[in-house]
């Protein structure tokens, strides 16, 4: 029975040492989350564990330490202060594993919050932008708690969900947390050249949200029949859509459909995903899944990095060994992309950071975690090029990636790696 409460009514049910599971990116709950917080000076070692989420995270205030431990399966800005201040750690893990992290009760949750559509008629709701994870938390928490919004999209796929399933809801009417991105630079526009020449007609294409991804997809309007297999997408390919340009026509998987796990970007994509079946959101399990993703010829991965070393170890999850995002879907579609007909997995970055300093590098820096081995990696590719790096020895690696460094640090990179020999 659909019977709506408070905020605070409904987060009553969490108790001291729960585990408790936040739905992700933008739609994390933000009226239950902060229900929750509220809560702090009677729960005491409560566990918020989440991917990648938007808006407030008040639970991680490291004042709050008694009260809120955060468990981050990938980690963003708003909860990053937490290693080092003691109130919060990361749990590696692919993307496509998730899943099973609640499903094999190595993470025994207790509690879900959820944030989802209005019931249609026959009582179903959905979980509208983001699936990912959601589902397996839903199946395996012991109490399921739903922020109800006017304002969230319905999306097809497998995040529909009967109000049976659910426990209690709290109604709102409130935006989703939307993300621009500005212009891509100078430097970015010369990376999507590059990369834009790498993607045939008729190819499936995975690429993430920022400047880069958005340069790229502004170089593809020429382009015939790409598709769209994708952890996430943003607002850059909705006039590729209405161009037809993307159309899935030639995807081995869910022809005539874009695929995604989650979405995030501006009002204009969460009404453009609105009770639209072209759009299909699958749970993570599924969507980067190495077996399922194959299946799409031409598969072609588009991911960034931190740093590169000169024989290809990518670097995508920390600087050093401080940790600052996650592993992600990065290898999920890496390696399916390898093995894909046609496939081709890039790694596309700037060659320097904004102050300066190579992100092509000698060695990775102490600590650094690998997150694309040097056997997987076939592309990288910065401003000053593309390097192919599939099937070549490490002494041909090196001077490929050398010679797509900054021209100033390339000497100092290729002296300082024989030297280490």
């Amino acid at each position: 029975m659909y019977t709506p409460v408070s905020a605070e009514d409904a987060v009553k049910i969490i108790k001291s040492n729960d585990k408790v599971y936040l739905q992700a990116a933008a739609a994390a709950p933000q009226v239950l989350i902060n229900a929750m917080t509220q809560r702090h000076e009677e729960l005491r070692n409560v566990e918020v564990c989440h991917l990648h989420i938007e808006g407030e995270a008040p639970y991680a205030d490291p004042k709050y330490h008694k009260s809120f431990h955060v468990n981050s399966f990938f980690i963003g800005r708003n909860v990053r202060h937490t290693l080092k201040a003691g109130n919060g750690s990361y749990t590696p893990v692919f993307l496509s594993e998730l899943p099973l992290l609640f499903k094999r009760n190595i993470v025994d949750l207790q509690v879900a919050l959820i944030h989802v559509s209005v019931p249609d008629r026959h009582g179903y709701c959905s979980l509208g932008v983001s699936v990912e994870a959601t589902p397996a938390a839903i199946e395996n928490a012991d109490h399921v708690i739903a922020q109800v919004n006017k304002q969230m999209p319905r999306t097809h796929g497998d995040g529909i969900i009967h109000v049976s399933e659910i426990d209690a809801f709290v109604e709102c009417d409130e935006p989703l947390p939307v993300s621009h991105h500005g212009s891509p630079s100078i430097i970015e526009e010369k990376i999507g050249d590059f990369v834009a020449n790498l993607i045939e007609d008729e190819s499936t294409l995975q690429m993430g949200i920022g400047a880069i991804p958005n340069a790229v997809l502004s170089k593809l309007g020429n382009h015939k029949n790409l598709g769209l297999h994708t952890e996430m997408f943003s607002d850059g390919v909705i006039d590729l859509i209405l161009k037809d340009v993307i159309n899935g026509n030639y995807k081995g998987v869910s022809p005539g459909r874009a695929m995604a796990t989650f979405l995030m970007g501006s009002q204009r994509l969460y009404d453009y995903v609105d009770d639209n079946p072209y759009i299909e959101m699958r749970t993570c399990d599924y969507v980067n899944d190495v077996s399922v993703i194959k299946q799409n010829k031409n598969m072609v991965a588009i991911n960034s990095a931190i740093e590169v070393d000169v024989t290809g170890q990518v670097c995508a999850d920390s600087m050093g060994a401080k940790i600052y995002s996650g592993v992600g879907g990065q290898i999920d579609f890496i390696r399916a992309a390898s093995i894909s007909e046609g496939g081709k997995a890039i790694i596309a970055l700037p060659s320097v950071t904004k102050s300066g300093i190579s992100r092509i590098v000698p060695s990775l820096k102490p600590g650094a975690g690998v997150v694309t081995t040097r056997s997987h990696v076939h592309y990288v590719v910065t401003e000053y090029g593309v390097a192919n790096l599939y099937g070549k020895t490490i002494k041909k690696r090196v001077k490929a990636l050398v010679d797509i460094a900054h021209p100033d640090h390339r000497e100092f990179i290729e002296k300082r790696y024989f030297e280490m020999l």
